[in-house]
């Protein structure tokens, strides 16, 4: 692989993976109408370690509520074992139990995993999506501003906020977009609906990742290109964590309209040359 392309497929990935136009989604349109499958040969391994890249720039922008969590999962095994937990729970450690609760709807789509990601082959499938997408964040800008945070939300609210999360493994639904936008619909405030959205993912992430790796391991890693992939992943988490620094922006303004209407257009245009093709 060449140094040019790990930068690109770097830049592309971080970019993606967070901002909420749908990184499936664009790579079904790209791979299907415009015959590119550069990033269908991308190797196994370089794909997973793109993934842990961007993970890293979660890190990296909530690293004080990550240590925050790390602490309270210690002392949350000591207060069980010496039963004496605390009642409430304190923040970090609440935030701790919802998180688990938002993985939950993702154990129940693994044995549908394949069906799931053979709908990139429907541009059909992929372009509505993606107009569905669009239509999501531009409600979000018009819900009432919640209060909820990691204080107030119920299990029920963080158990929706993963059912979305599970519906947004499909090909064409933006992940952070479809989170944040049905957090902000359960009430929550929209800086947590943000800040829960990207912890989240991290289970999320590795998931994934854990599932990819055996297949990564058994395709073979050519150990002579592991620098040219260690470039693409520090640009992933470079544009990672810019791309988080600029949503939390824009949504704390309530401003996912551009979004909204990028993603309309893009799902009308695929249609309309779906249509044309036959």
């Amino acid at each position: 692989m060449s140094l040019f392309s790990a930068i690109l497929l770097g830049l592309v990935q971080g970019i993606t993976e967070f901002l909420p136009i749908s990184s499936s989604g664009h790579l079904a349109i790209a791979e299907e109408l415009l015959s590119f499958t550069g990033a269908s040969n991308v190797p196994g391994f370089f794909d997973v370690l793109l993934h842990l890249g961007t993970l890293v720039a979660v890190f990296v922008a909530y690293w004080g509520d990550i240590k925050e969590m790390v602490l309270e999962l210690f002392c949350g095994v000591r207060d069980l074992k010496n039963r004496s937990t605390p009642s409430p729970l304190p923040p970090a450690r609440r935030l701790i139990v919802l998180i688990i609760m938002a993985t939950l709807p993702l154990f129940v789509i693994v044995p549908f995993k394949d069906t799931i990601e053979g709908l990139a082959g429907s541009l059909y499938f992929v372009s509505v999506a993606l107009i569905a997408t669009g239509c999501m964040l531009f409600f979000s800008d018009r819900v009432k501003k919640g209060r909820k945070t990691e204080k107030t939300a119920t299990m029920k609210d963080a158990l929706i906020v993963g059912l979305g999360q599970a519906i947004a493994t499909c090909p064409g639904i933006s992940r952070s977009g479809t989170t944040i936008t049905v957090g902000c619909f359960v009430g929550y405030e929209r800086s947590f609906a943000v800040r829960f959205s990207f912890l989240m993912s991290i289970p999320a992430i590795l998931g994934a990742n854990i599932l990819s790796l055996k297949d990564a391991l058994e395709a073979g890693i050519i150990w002579g290109d592991v620098p040219v992939y260690l470039v693409g992943v520090a640009v992933a988490a470079l544009s990672g964590y810019a791309c988080i620094r600029l949503l939390k922006m824009i949504a704390a303004k309530g401003k996912f309209g551009a979004f909204a209407y990028y993603c309309w257009a893009v799902g009308a245009l695929t249609l309309v040359m779906t249509v044309v093709r036959g």
